[in-house]
């Protein structure tokens, strides 16, 4: 009896390198049979998006404010779509980022290579093996770039719940997946749902130095330290104090929500040299960086996420990150009396 379809694309995705791989099916249409997934609606989906947006919750970010219908429904993505493909990545490592004073912060995923090709090739060859397995077959692969709200369907996929600082938290690699997925016309087999294990625990609340967790489950991108340093273009309109005081040594994204999330603590290391860290980027110099002309910063981070913020954002960043350093200095400093006490 020959292996079902559903079984052979997750080998072929296990083979290729993912970590975790889970199916959704989207919610019945009227020429389809229903399905236990009939609750989980493409309204639902854009009612969640369209009410962050009514609140201003993506700051700058324009682009999401285009046809939400389409980035909730992925059957106007791909027309025909049943199933999608969910697929992650562990990319956490076991060094820690060398914090001493004149260094910056980067996040762990911007460490090693930029996950987008890491990813895509990997998915490119999976759609490529689904297309020898079921040449009918259409599909669309993205890496955090497609018109798909990804995450809740990785859950819906069971590879984890979205946790209340909105990312995906997974039961054994804890937040240190990173995801992509294909869309199909397939009518794949379904996988349970992820489970909300968060309970009562608020820890990332806490730990988010400016605030950005408005509530369990809603982030604020114009306070949120990714969306500060990675996507905001521009100095207009200034920071406030308190705002780039919270920003600290942080130069590109931010972890602090994930470093205390408890799922995080036995996180295992990956096994994929791609994402293993430069001395660039885990002990970046903010002097070395200030110094760094365009042309520079385009040869040393080529094949980096840090590409995204530019030359001038990674400038920027790291003028307030200094600025904070010297802040606390002086804030350190002694006084005469007491240095005199001192002596």
């Amino acid at each position: 009896m020959p292996e079902p379809l559903t079984a052979l694309i997750k080998q072929a995705a296990r083979e290729l390198g993912f970590d975790v791989v889970g199916i959704s099916r989207l919610p019945h249409q009227p020429d389809q049979a229903p399905n236990h997934h009939a609750d989980f609606s493409s309204t639902r989906l854009r009612d969640r998006l369209q009410e962050w947006l009514r609140r201003g919750f993506h700051a700058s970010m324009a682009w999401m404010t285009r046809d939400p219908e389409r980035r909730a429904d992925p059957a106007l993505v791909l027309p025909g779509c049943r199933s999608i493909i969910s697929v992650g990545m562990n990319y956490y490592t076991d060094q820690r980022a060398d914090e001493r004073s004149g260094n910056g912060r980067i996040a762990r995923y911007a460490w090693g290579l930029d996950y987008h090709k890491l990813l895509g090739d990997r998915l490119m060859r999976l759609s490529e093996r689904i297309t020898t397995l079921a040449p009918e077959d259409r599909h669309r692969a993205y890496v955090d770039t497609g018109p798909v709200m990804e995450k809740a369907w990785a859950e819906r996929a069971g590879l984890g719940w979205i946790g209340k600082h909105s990312n995906l938290v997974s039961p054994q690699f804890g937040s240190w997946l990173l995801l992509g997925e294909i869309l199909t016309t397939l009518e794949l087999d379904p996988d349970e749902p992820g489970t909300d294990l968060c309970g009562s625990c608020t820890l990332c609340i806490q730990a988010c130095p400016t605030g950005a967790i408005t509530q369990p489950y809603v982030v604020d991108a114009e306070r949120c330290i990714s969306y500060l340093t990675i996507e905001l273009r521009g100095n207009e309109p200034p920071l406030s104090d308190e705002l780039r005081r919270g920003i600290g040594n942080r130069i590109f994204g931010c972890d602090d929500c994930l470093d205390i999330c408890p799922y995080n603590h036995q996180a295992a290391p990956t096994s994929e040299p791609g994402f293993q860290p430069t001395q660039r980027t885990i002990s970046p110099s903010l002097r070395s960086l200030m110094d760094m002309n365009e042309a520079t910063f385009a040869a040393t981070f080529t094949h980096s996420p840090i590409r995204r913020a530019k030359h001038a954002g990674l400038q920027r960043n790291v003028s307030w990150a200094l600025a904070n350093e010297a802040k606390a200095a002086g804030n350190r400093a002694p006084t005469p009396s007491s240095a005199a006490d001192s002596l």
